[in-house]
């Protein structure tokens, strides 16, 4: 039977139904506007019929073979077609534009103004085309923190969709690591992640923490927005650093004359100034945004996760991760996957940690983990080398590989023989403890700036804008010119210009992100492959 038959005869069926029904003895509600967002008939009857009681009839009715509201003026072409994809059970009817309208994405982020321009479909094409696989994986992956990710940046007051940026930072990859020594979903240099009041250390680096790096994110973005009063200014300034930014609107103040909000970004970044990485980091992000929104527009299937969801428990210092997961009643993997921030496969020594466990562990983890033998919660030993002794006979005997003894013992000294000095505290991890370490460098360890002429002063808590121009004999309002600050408002973790000459302090090559690409750390994975993906 042709369609179109089946939409007379659902017509059909739609008026004889109506002409059955007892006209309702409430007035008719107005037909529902084209652009309301008021749900359609269809929608809204089923709630109205379980709150409004139903009114008593005079006469049996015989039951209609349709559903359909008594105020047949309100029944729109839309409905008529989705009652015959009921009655006929025919999926390929089409739906107006008007239907298809009304589910249509829709972004907190301004990406129809910009998703015609040329670097925008650029990236859009690449990441449906030969980038698809690795994109959808990506999103896949982000599904995981999605929920998480957009409810922070919500309480934070940045729209939600800035979520894609993770995409572009990371492939959404709490252990990434950039070849500037960025860390992390977020890739956060450690000087910043420490100002923003994170913990970065040998034990513990919370650049790695979804949740902790995911706070300090949205922060980060609500302060750099408030700086350049633009959200594609402040994610470049994400990318790229706030001076560069503020630098080039100075530079180029004549010819952005007339230029604001979202624009200005976008007419900076056709200026020969940007660094290439900072000139696509926008472009990408909306074609991310793009594609997420609508898979099946641009041919991408995204497998959604199940969100990360957590219970929290109170341990002693250097609890083996390996122990945490026996009392879970779980793998080492699932509880290395919740607590990526712990690197060496134990809590800290010292002091009592929590950790995070599969949700709903909590109440039953106490006893099962009192339970356990002492063996399996000993997370280390030390001993003092002997003359002759090297990490790798020591490693031998304690059935470890040479390169896991000295991940435990990062300033351990060795003679020109190869052999350990004589009396140094060797620490002997235990064999569960060292497969659940993670393989990270000393987070200590960062890149900084190539400028030998910028001296640079990252604003820690606390702290005020006039308070760092006293300290440097300056005055606030060089401070502010020097930033290309509007307003004398600074925040945690970000670099300020503070003079010339060669730097007396900490410098950050970014204050917010590591400046190239970065890699995975997970074994499973290809070096380099969670952005290069994205910025290839």
């Amino acid at each position: 039977m042709a369609k179109s038959s089946w939409l007379v005869i659902a017509a059909a069926l739609l008026v004889a139904a109506c002409a059955r029904s007892t006209p309702s003895r409430t007035a008719p509600s107005p037909a529902t506007s084209p652009n309301s967002t008021k749900p359609s008939v269809s929608e809204a009857a089923p709630a109205a019929a379980a709150s409004t009681p139903v009114t008593p009839q005079a006469t049996p009715v015989a039951p209609s073979p349709v559903s359909v509201p008594v105020d047949s003026a309100r029944v729109q072409p839309t409905d008529i077609a989705r009652r015959a994809i009921e009655v006929f059970g025919d999926s390929a009817t089409p739906t107006s534009e008007a239907a298809e309208a009304s589910v249509a994405p829709t972004w907190d982020i301004d990406v129809r103004s910009y998703e015609s321009t040329s670097r925008v479909e650029h990236y859009v094409q690449m990441f449906s085309g030969r980038a698809r696989d690795r994109i959808a994986a990506r999103l896949e992956a982000g599904t995981r923190y999605e929920a998480m990710i957009r409810q922070k940046m919500r309480e934070g007051g940045i729209p939600e969709d800035m979520y894609y940026l993770a995409l572009v930072e990371s492939g959404f990859d709490p252990n990434a690591y950039s070849r500037a020594a960025a860390v992390g979903m977020w890739q956060f240099m450690a000087s910043t992640a420490r100002d923003m009041g994170m913990r970065v250390d040998w034990w513990v680096d919370e650049r790695r923490d979804p949740f902790r790096s995911t706070t300090a994110a949205v922060r980060f973005l609500k302060g750099l927005r408030e700086q350049f009063g633009s959200l594609y200014l402040a994610a470049a300034a994400y990318n790229g650093g706030p001076v560069r930014i503020a630098r080039g609107l100075r530079r180029y103040a004549d010819d952005l004359e007339g230029t604001s909000g979202d624009d200005l970004f976008f007419a900076l970044a056709e200026k020969d100034y940007l660094r290439n990485e900072t000139r696509e980091y926008v472009p990408q992000l909306i074609a991310a945004a793009l594609i997420a929104k609508d898979p099946e527009r641009f041919g991408v299937k995204i497998n959604k996760l199940s969100p990360l969801e957590y219970d929290s428990v109170r341990v002693g210092p250097s609890t083996p991760l390996a122990a945490v997961a026996h009392a879970s009643d779980d793998n080492v993997a699932a509880i290395k996957e919740l607590n990526p921030h712990v690197l060496r496969g134990l809590t800290p020594p010292r002091d009592s940690f929590y950790v995070r466990i599969p949700s709903g562990k909590a109440e039953s983890f106490a006893v099962a983990f009192d339970a356990l033998p002492s063996s399996e919660r000993v997370g280390y030993s030390t001993r003092e080398s002997k003359k002759g002794e090297s990490l790798a006979s020591i490693a031998r005997r304690a059935g470890l590989t040479t390169r896991q003894l000295a991940t435990f013992n990062p300033k351990i000294k060795t003679l020109k023989s190869g052999n350990l000095a004589p009396g140094q505290a060797v620490i002997i991890p235990a064999a569960i403890v060292a497969a659940a370490a993670t393989s990270a460098p000393d987070p200590s360890i960062e890149r900084y700036s190539s400028s030998r002429n910028a001296k640079m002063h990252v604003v820690r808590s606390g702290e005020t804008l006039s308070g760092i121009a006293k300290k440097y004999h300056t005055s606030t309002t060089a401070l502010m010119r020097a930033n290309g600050l509007r307003r004398p408002l600074i925040f945690p973790g970000q670099s300020l210009v503070v003079g010339a000459g060669k730097p007396s302090v900490k410098l950050v090559a970014k204050p917010s992100t590591g400046g190239k690409k970065a890699v995975s750390q997970t074994p499973a994975k290809k070096t380099g492959a969670a952005k290069r993906g994205a910025r290839s």
